[in-house]
């Protein structure tokens, strides 16, 4: 019996991440008609809340700024890094396609990046790591450039920057504006940059919301279509091929959309499933940790294995170590906020202990290692979840966290409600979260004899160019300072995360296999609904959205080829 059709296009994408994105921008170009459907009513996915950045080895910008990476090294370097987990075929794919498809976008679309410079590989000291990096982020947008529908309805990260547009490549310096001469100078150009954009009329964004608004503008520009509040409900597949999709539209109508090129599934993963967390991933686990957006339950996970896809690394996230800051009064659904911690982990003054009060790891490690580590330590009396963050007066006035200014008082209610701990010794801060005193004592009289030494002999915390890049350059070792004044803080830290990471396989061109590796003909996946060609690591700083890209990329330029060679 044959399918009815309400309406039909080339390419039918799920999902309006920098991954579905990519692939319908790519269709229109190759002359195909693309239809993008977004679950929720914001487009924009976990895309718009990231930093934005892509990391993708030997694209043109880094050629231009003089790296010197070549398709040998990044090979090695993720050889040391993924290993065997993934397959050679998917990682050379990655590896010769991401620069194409960063060159074409620049060429012909309205989306731009620029070389980060200093941000280093997460493992630079690995074989055919770069301790200059390879990442790059998108240039700012004007958000005006949007049509008002556009304006109104893309995700909008919501960062406490004050009005302020900053970059990645701002905010390293701009952590460090009571030390540093870079970092005074940083800010005043940001301040003059805001001014002038008032001046101007002009409504600045950069990182993830950059990239999305950049995308949107080029799909708009290309004719793409793009439907918002509807849901997938399935699949639609014929004879062992999808040919379509089932839509739900408000008004609770479902319709059925045929792809005759094909379906490109990029709805993001399952973070925030409960049901799906505990069935995979380690305990404990909570959606309430994820910083991913609302609307990432599985939907896509689902339709693909009911149609007999195969999914692997299921285990994994995406780890973000994060602290759930308390709901705002008033606040529609009384829940908290994740608050991701990438930099502050790399700031002296701090360390990250147990429920007993000891350290576990270097906090400054890579997030996702982090959120391992924090896993791999986690034992009756002595928990890791949560952990706790415990910084002393002299970091708080000399560096940013959680969205504070240096020297900037915590919150009221933060302090009132007990979410953010303080005492005058460090003794009164450990009976405040709950560990032993004499523990904590000895946990930080060591820290500090390590700091006052220049060297972490239990953790080597400030050894790896990755950790330096957030530390403190005016300092011996840029991670290392002892704490000693008062009062003293403690913050509650979880195993978060931006996004889970397992998911349907695909080949090398972003096509959904079978368990026994045959191809679900019509059915592609890139993004978080895809397992991560990453494998179980994470090599650098856009190593979600550079794949979610190339493969959405790869996806829609084999569809334009008739399902030949690429």
């Amino acid at each position: 019996m044959s399918t009815e059709w309400d309406h039909s296009y080339d390419v039918v994408v799920v999902g309006s991440g920098a991954a579905g994105m990519a692939a319908a921008l790519t269709a229109r170009l190759r002359g195909l008609s693309v239809l993008v459907v977004e679950k929720t009513g914001l487009y924009g996915g976990t895309t718009a809340l990231s930093g934005g950045a892509i990391w993708v080895p030997g694209n043109f910008h880094l050629d231009a700024a003089g790296l010197g990476d070549t398709r040998e090294k990044a090979r090695a370097y993720l050889d040391a890094t993924v290993g065997d987990r993934v397959p050679a075929a998917r990682k050379d794919a990655y590896l010769e396609h991401g620069p194409r498809m960063v060159r074409e976008f620049h060429d012909r679309t309205a989306v731009r990046f620029m070389y980060t410079p200093g941000y280093p590989d997460y493992f630079p000291e690995e074989l055919g790591g770069f301790p200059q990096g390879r990442s790059v982020e998108p240039r700012v947008f004007d958000f005006n450039k949007l049509s008002p529908a556009g304006r109104a309805t893309m995700r909008r990260a919501g960062l406490p920057t004050r009005g302020l547009t900053i970059t990645s490549k701002d905010f390293r310096h701009l952590n460090m504006v009571r030390r540093t001469w870079a970092g005074k100078l940083t800010s005043a150009r940001v301040g003059a940059r805001a001014v002038g954009a008032l001046l101007c009329g002009r409504k600045l964004l950069s990182l993830g919301e950059a990239l999305i608004a950049r995308m949107r503008h080029s799909l708009d520009a290309l004719g793409g279509e793009l439907w918002l509040s509807a849901p997938l409900t399935g699949l639609v597949e014929e004879n062992g091929r999808v040919t379509g999709v089932r839509v739900a539209l408000p008004g609770a109508r479902e319709v059925t959309v045929r792809a005759t090129g094909g379906v490109v599934l990029a709805s993001g993963g399952f973070s925030h499933d409960q049901e799906l967390r505990e069935k995979y991933l380690p305990a404990p686990t909570s959606a309430d940790w994820s910083s991913a957006p609302e609307g990432q339950t599985g939907d896509g996970l689902r339709a693909g294995m009911a149609v007999g896809a195969a999914v692997d690394l299921m285990d994994r996230v995406w780890g973000a170590p994060s602290v759930v800051v308390p709901p705002a009064s008033g606040a529609e659904d009384g829940r908290g906020r994740p608050f991701f911690l990438v930099a502050e982990r790399g700031i002296p003054g701090m360390v990250i202990v147990d429920s007993a009060g000891e350290r576990y790891a270097n906090e400054a490690a890579p997030y996702h290692r982090f959120v391992d580590a924090m896993y791999a330590a986690d034992r009756p009396g002595a928990s890791t979840v949560p952990s706790w963050l415990v910084l002393d007066a002299t970091a708080k006035s000399r560096y940013l966290f959680m969205g504070l200014f240096p020297g900037q008082p915590f919150p009221r209610p933060w302090l009132e409600s007990g979410f953010v701990k303080k005492a005058g010794t460090v003794g009164e801060l450990a009976v405040r979260i709950g560990a032993d005193p004499e523990r904590l004592r000895a946990t930080v009289h060591r820290f500090n004899g390590f700091a006052r030494a220049g060297r972490d002999e239990d953790f080597h915390r400030g050894d790896s160019v990755y950790d330096r890049y957030y530390g403190d350059p005016t300092l011996p070792n840029p991670n290392l300072a002892p704490l000693e004044r008062g009062p003293f803080y403690a913050v509650p830290v979880h195993p978060g995360d931006i996004g889970t990471k397992g998911g349907l396989v695909t080949d090398a061109t972003g096509r959904v296999l079978r368990e026994d590796g045959t191809v679900i003909e019509g059915l592609y996946a890139s993004g978080n609904v895809s397992s991560a060609v990453m494998g179980a690591t994470y090599p650098g700083p856009g190593a979600t959205i550079g794949p979610a890209m190339t493969f959405g990329w790869l996806a829609a330029d084999h569809i334009a080829r008739g399902a030949g060679p690429v």
